[in-house]
């Protein structure tokens, strides 16, 4: 099991880091690595780590050997040396043989890429022992081909970010040891599924609805508001991570009581580890099995479309592309509209309420779950769509 520990020493400054890209040239692609490391700062944030500098460097493709070329490579390594820098992060996965030569370039630095420090979150956040098995055997799945690189990184280091987990267990000192490991989880979650079945069976009467977006968008917020519940609602990346069900209760325009029951489960990420996906499948299965998806959109964030997109693979990966969609764009309190060149607003939020984005995703609704705007036209919605999908069933 995944040991509780504190993300880093309160009682020592924060870990400093130093964030590396690498940009893809392509005729028909903008470069994104801007807006994608601003993302990786968050999420070092989230681990307790203080962002020094970014790197970026364009090329046609990553070095197969250190990611980023020599030269590049050279100019991190004085930054690193003269600037005390506890740890190098690097903005895509790496490959074993990337973090081999990497670490004999960094010596004692740490090395980490996006899908570890991903999974470092969510080992800090899993507070259930099913998420904990989960985030485990995300792991695991990971270390397994990097496995003699952690053994040696772990002898030079105790602790910190990127370095909770299996790592931490004497028993898993080898392959066999951590393929153990990972059928034990395995064998685990199964049973837990098993039994989340006979629940989601023993409900199947009742419609079932399900929050699904990107991290940090605001769903438990909602979900707060739709059911009264209380559950964790912070502003940072993957503070959920358990699967919440409460019920839904609401009236139509006729008096009756519309009953549901409401899911708000992990948020998602792009370049979300697979491990991740993998692991988590038992608990998606709110989102797969569910009767209809209110897809949750930050509308302040000026990359809601890619985040859309991005929620919208997740969704084809796990088998829930065909399922009914709400768009529920929210954060309309922190919107603001996109400037043009000369710094005059683009589109105010009336406009965006009208827009193509809008009208291609029907049924869509603009709300704020922090201040409740609008928010009994979303109760509507939800109703309308509910009775739709129910008067379908019966015939």
């Amino acid at each position: 099991m995944v040991k509780k520990k504190v993300l880093f020493d309160a009682h020592k400054d924060a870990e400093k880091a130093i964030l590396v890209a690498v940009e893809i040239k392509h005729p028909h692609h903008g470069y994104k690595a801007s807006e994608y490391l601003d993302e990786l700062e968050m999420l070092a944030q989230t681990a307790g780590a203080q962002t020094l500098k970014r790197f970026v460097q364009r090329l046609d493709h990553p070095s197969s050997r250190t990611y980023v070329g020599s030269g590049k490579l050279d100019e991190i390594k004085a930054y690193v040396t003269e600037h005390k820098v506890d740890m190098v992060i690097f903005d895509d996965e790496l490959s074993p043989s990337q973090i081999r030569n990497l670490e004999q370039e960094f010596k004692d630095i740490k090395i980490l890429d996006r899908s570890s420090l991903i999974l470092h979150i969510f080992a800090h956040n899993a507070r259930t022992s099913q998420a904990r098995w989960q985030v485990e055997l995300a792991q695991s799945r990971y270390l397994l081909p990097r496995l003699t690189r952690m053994w040696t990184h772990l002898s030079k280091q105790k602790g910190g970010i990127g370095m909770r987990g299996p790592g931490e267990q004497e028993i898993e000192t080898d392959r066999r040891a951590l393929r153990n490991r990972i059928a034990l989880l395995t064998d685990r979650l199964r049973t837990v599924e098993g039994q989340a079945q006979e629940r989601r069976r023993g409900r199947d009467q009742k419609m079932r609805i399900a929050l699904v977006g990107y991290t940090n968008v605001g769903k438990s917020t909602l979900m707060n508001l739709l059911t009264k519940a209380d559950i964790l609602a912070e502003n940072k990346l993957f503070a959920t991570l358990d699967t919440t069900v409460r019920k839904l209760v609401l009236p139509d325009t006729q008096g009756h009581m519309t009953e549901c029951l409401l899911s708000d489960t992990v948020g998602f990420i792009r370049k979300l580890p697979h491990e991740l996906i993998e692991s988590f499948k038992s608990t998606l299965a709110e989102v797969v099995e569910a009767d209809l998806l209110l897809h949750v959109v930050d509308a302040s964030s000026p990359h809601f479309e890619e985040q859309m997109q991005v929620v919208k693979d997740t969704l084809k990966e796990i088998g829930a592309e065909d399922k009914p969609v709400l768009l529920v764009f929210n954060k309309v309190d922190a919107y603001h509209a996109p400037e043009d060149d000369f710094g005059e607003p683009t589109m105010t939020l009336k406009e965006f309420e009208n827009s193509w984005i809008a009208r291609e995703n029907h049924p869509a609704v603009f709300v704020s779950a922090k201040n409740k705007e609008n928010i009994q036209r979303l109760h509507s919605l939800i109703v309308d769509m509910v009775n739709e999908l129910r008067l379908s069933r019966r015939n």
